[in-house]
């Protein structure tokens, strides 16, 4: 039967045209499917919404299968980090649900602080994407990714959110890209460690946690032309008051000063250790602390305490 013969036989037969349209329309979702497979759904909440993602990228030189949490916020609404500053409360990420999974690695991009009724807050703002390292108990096999995902909202008013989210990887998702571009930006905005000659980086920590005026000072270094400088402390669940800065960055150095309240909360810090994190246009990083330390700083991703010189307060410089 000639091609022409056959189209009018089709055509004219009314089985065929369904088959062949039932064939088509299996092979479109199977298309569609595949095309989101890297994504969950998009789950709404109050004033945002939320779904996870996966995508391969280069770790170390190698590919590695990484999730995200995408959190889009409503305009004029923040969200917090992990240490939320004056008020409001971290995100939570809890994976126990999840087949499959030995661990998942939570990172944090840089954020920035926002004024709101308490005071001082620190996070996010518009859309962020927590990349989330992902350690399989099996390698070759599936993946089933169970998060129970807590995070508060701030506008005029406080708004709690807990929403549960899942999305299958299957075994061969260390072979798809994914949604890598989304994954990239979102690891490129997450503080680096910190290095002796890089930047940004931390020159000098000075403390007197036993003082009538409890104090940190922290000298900075940033890029010569960087802007949007920051530092932000995270002492897990040991309150750290939100560095202020005592003046603005002149040749690439800044000063820092984290005030305590009292004598009690300062010594609540002796021998935790804090992360330092320092932010900027020119890129971000971070470094540790721990507060009883007593060697000299380093600069190679571990601070130690220098000796404040005597007299020295937040107001000179």
């Amino acid at each position: 039967m000639s091609a022409p013969a056959l189209f009018q036989s089709i055509v004219a037969s009314p089985k065929l045209r369904l088959a062949i349209g039932a064939i088509l329309s299996i092979a479109g979702a199977g298309a569609a499917l595949a095309a989101v497979a890297s994504q969950s759904p998009w789950l709404a909440s109050s004033n945002s919404k939320v779904r996870l993602v996966s995508g391969v990228v280069e770790l170390g030189g190698k590919p590695a299968l990484l999730a995200g949490v995408q959190l889009r916020l409503d305009k004029g609404w923040k969200t917090y980090w992990r240490n939320p500053g004056d008020s409001g409360v971290p995100p939570s990420f809890d994976f126990a649900g999840s087949t499959n999974l030995e661990h998942a690695e939570v990172l944090y991009p840089a954020p920035h602080r926002f004024a709101d009724a308490n005071g001082v807050a620190i996070g996010y703002d518009d859309e962020v994407v927590f990349p989330v390292k992902l350690t399989p108990e099996r390698d070759g096999e599936p993946i089933e990714l169970k998060l129970a995902f807590n995070y508060g909202l701030c506008k005029t008013l406080c708004v709690p959110n807990d929403v549960s989210l899942g999305l299958a990887l299957p075994a061969d998702a260390a072979a798809r890209p994914g949604d890598a571009a989304l994954l990239e930006a979102a690891l490129a905005r997450v503080p680096k460690p910190s290095t002796a000659h890089g930047l940004p980086r931390i020159e000098n920590v000075a403390a007197d946690l036993d003082g009538p005026q409890p104090q940190i000072l922290v000298d900075a270094v940033f890029a010569g032309k960087a802007t949007g400088t920051d530092l932000f402390i995270d002492g897990g669940e040991t309150y750290v008051p939100v560095p202020q800065p005592l003046g603005p960055v002149v040749d690439g150095r800044q000063r820092f000063a984290v005030t305590f309240s009292s004598v009690k909360e300062a010594s609540a810090i002796k021998g935790k250790q804090l992360t330092l994190t320092l932010v900027s246009d020119q890129g971000s990083s971070e470094t540790t602390w721990t507060a009883d330390a007593t060697s000299p700083f380093q600069g190679e991703g571990q601070a130690g305490m220098v000796p404040r010189k005597t007299g020295e307060r937040s107001g000179e410089q």
